[in-house]
């Protein structure tokens, strides 16, 4: 097996990585790994606590150890967090050992999404609309450096997203085709 049998999800926080991932893992029969919950697991504290306490450059560092190790261990599905891409070699890595998928959502949509979401460190400002805006004109161009695919969430539902990339998925080989 090759490390490319992984799919990672890349989007703005509340684009939907870790529903639309765990629903695709299932599907695919593997296991889903969302790299925020790995990084609280071996902390020991939530990330909005550490990013408080610690400060976002030594979470990059968590984050960054943890997509290397995960993107280089078996396949399977995995959600990063918002701010993954910012670093070259995270973007690198998605790129070159993951079928990277980028869940583009406009930032009017996720803010419908995460109006009244307070676990998210990076949207806890008096403008969360503006935060979202800013963090799209950032992180857009390099979401789509990092990934193979590109999904509209839009209005569709998470079973819609999931059919519409295990049929990218098949293009490459990474599911099968049904049979006829």
């Amino acid at each position: 097996m090759t490390a490319l049998n992984h799919v990672a999800f890349v989007g703005l926080p509340g684009s939907g990585k870790s529903t639309v991932g765990r629903h695709l893992a299932r599907r695919l029969g593997r296991p889903f790994l969302d790299t925020d919950h790995v990084i609280e697991k071996r902390i020991g504290l939530s990330i909005r606590a550490f990013f408080e306490r610690e400060g976002e450059e030594p979470f990059r560092d968590l984050e960054q150890a943890v997509i290397d190790e995960l993107t280089l261990g078996e396949p399977c599905v995995l959600s990063t967090g918002g701010g993954a891409v910012l670093r070259p070699v995270n973007r690198r890595h998605l790129k070159q050992r993951t079928h990277a998928v980028y869940l583009h959502s406009a930032p009017e949509e996720v803010f419908r999404r995460l109006r009244h979401d307070q676990s998210r460190p990076l949207l806890q400002v008096p403008d969360p609309l503006a935060r979202l805006r800013e963090l799209y004109a950032l992180r857009d161009p390099l979401y789509r450096e990092s990934a193979r695919f590109v999904v509209e969430t839009g209005r569709p539902s998470v079973a819609m997203l999931v059919n519409m990339i295990a049929m990218q998925l098949e293009t490459v080989g990474i599911v099968p085709a049904p049979r006829a």
